[in-house]
């Protein structure tokens, strides 16, 4: 990691504070705490907690990550941006790893509190593995978003849909109210939220499994190639656009 890509990752993380992104994370991970804390029912719990994690590491690392692109839009930082040395890859990556720094501490401090409060058993390393991998790809899922998106309310409706599409079929499954059975867990593995589900649990349980090892291959796989092949061609473009060149 260069010197560059350094600076630029400490700059994302201040503009993440600038735009408030951190304190509403923070408010998020209140509500979160304030919800499970009162459960009494510990099977419930085990369920709910894995389940929070989730819905933090997926919709809420895309909607980060629009909120940042659509906030730079307004303040016509693209235009600033094509002049400078700083390569289109750097300001990809910069961005997803603060997202992802930003995202994984906020979801461990929710995780901890637990860990500590209620005695929740999980393993640090593979949760925050798990964290990683999910936060990552889809705060590059993000730019996929606000690529497509003409304004933040419309990306905001592009994320509904998707959550209606792929994170709702993932939870039914979870709470076992459809798609039951072990069939379910492999068809639904498509689902870019079944593959983070099937990862985050990991964390919890500390075993690795079938479905936790083709979790973590379609995220790492999906981020690799959709950056090369589809995301950093499509942010030049984007960046042109919306600087008026």
């Amino acid at each position: 990691m260069n010197n560059r890509l350094l600076v630029l990752i400490k700059g994302e993380l201040q503009r993440l504070n600038k735009y408030n992104v951190t304190t509403i994370s923070f408010v998020v991970a209140l509500v979160w705490f304030l919800l499970l804390y009162f459960l009494d029912d510990a099977d419930l719990l085990s369920t709910m907690l894995p389940f929070v994690i989730i819905v933090d590491a997926t919709m809420m690392s895309v909607i980060f990550i629009g909120a940042t692109m659509f906030f730079e839009k307004t303040e016509s930082t693209f235009s600033t941006m094509l002049v400078t040395p700083v390569k289109s890859s750097e300001l990809i990556l910069s961005k997803a790893i603060a997202n992802t720094i930003h995202s994984v501490l906020s979801s461990l401090l929710i995780i901890t509190v637990f860990y500590f409060v209620k005695d929740i058993s999980v393993n640090f390393f593979y949760i925050t593995l798990a964290l990683v991998v999910s936060v990552f790809f889809h705060s590059l899922l993000g730019f996929v978003f606000s690529f497509h998106s003409k304004d933040f309310t419309s990306m905001l409706v592009n994320v509904m849909i998707y959550a209606f599409l792929f994170l709702i079929p993932s939870s039914l499954h979870l709470f076992g109210i459809i798609f039951k059975g072990e069939l379910w867990d492999y068809i639904l593995m498509i689902s870019p939220t079944e593959s983070a589900m099937a990862l985050i649990q990991l964390g919890f349980t500390s075993e690795w499994t079938l479905l936790s090892v083709i979790g973590f291959i379609i995220l790492i796989a999906g981020s690799l190639l959709g950056y090369k092949y589809y995301i950093l061609p499509k942010f030049k473009e984007y960046a042109v656009k919306q600087s008026g060149v």
